[in-house]
């Protein structure tokens, strides 16, 4: 019943003509592949990324991405022994947020997690 109510609106909306001009009209539409990431988290996910906010252990990821390149770009022994620091902390960090979300055992998450990384380091 909802379903035809829905589309009964929609038609409605089309022809007063408002959903002409629309971004994005006339182009395909992107869907994306959120198979890789585990279902429960998959909205929280989707709801972050529309936000443009990244999830904090995407975030820890990609800092650490950073640190590792810095770190060899470093010359001085000051500012590796800095740059390892940070690289570690943010690396304890990520993972143990993984072992609190239950994310450090899961498979899909690791392969999703291999995704990300390898997108990461491009």
């Amino acid at each position: 019943m909802f379903s035809r109510i829905a589309e009964e609106k929609i038609a409605e909306a089309v022809a007063r003509g408002e959903l002409d001009n629309l971004p994005g009209a006339g182009k395909p539409l992107v869907i994306e592949d959120l198979s890789m990431v585990p279902e429960d988290l998959r909205m929280s996910y989707k709801l972050l990324k529309n936000a443009g906010v990244l999830p904090e252990e995407l975030q820890l990821q990609k800092e650490c991405v950073q640190l590792r390149d810095l770190l060899h770009a470093c010359r001085s022994e000051g500012e590796k022994s800095e740059v390892s620091r940070k690289l570690t902390e943010k690396s304890l960090r990520l993972r143990m947020l993984l072992e609190q979300r239950g994310l450090d055992s899961s498979a899909v998450f690791r392969e999703y997690e291999q995704a990300v990384r390898a997108k990461l380091e491009e």
